[in-house]
């Protein structure tokens, strides 16, 4: 597999974006961080079910931060999911929480299972750049489905 020798540059999000962003309530306070994920002390390989190295790698944080990690990242995902009704969030479960080591931006990729039905659905935290929200907010404006992100400082949530 070829090793990445030039990465995309990160830019900032601007004032003026930061702005637009807020107006359209697409920046918002988060109870977590990509900063705050960072924090993890371990992690195992994540393999395919042909046993092939999926570039994924499954972390783990200090016992005593799982829970509100974990209560945090479902308040996440019930504000994308369903416009901030935790309600939701007593069917929900974090089962898994995964760091792309190979990725440009190495993202987090969290899977949430439902317990009613054990559907899964991933939600991704990465660290902002300005060109890579400008590029989900113009899908978002001529898709015909929606786009749902989030910003919060520096971390961006899709």
């Amino acid at each position: 597999m070829a090793l990445i020798s030039k990465k995309k540059i990160a830019y900032p999000i601007s004032a003026l974006l930061r702005s637009y962003l807020k107006k359209y309530r697409k920046d918002i306070y988060l109870p977590i961080t990509y900063q705050d994920l960072l924090r993890y002390n371990n992690s195992i390989p994540l393999y395919d079910s042909k046993g092939v190295d999926t570039l994924w790698e499954t972390v783990f944080f200090p016992q005593d931060e799982m829970q509100e990690i974990h209560f945090a990242l479902k308040t996440i995902y019930a504000i994308m999911q369903s416009g901030g009704d935790v309600s939701v969030m007593k069917h929900l479960f974090v089962d898994r929480i995964d760091l792309c080591i190979y990725g440009n931006t190495k993202p987090f990729r969290i899977r949430m299972v439902n317990k009613i039905n054990d559907n899964f659905d991933y939600f991704y935290i990465k660290h902002a750049d300005a060109s890579r929200v400008y590029g989900l907010e113009l899908e978002d404006l001529l898709a015909p489905n929606r786009m749902r992100f989030l910003i919060n400082a520096e971390t961006l949530i899709e």
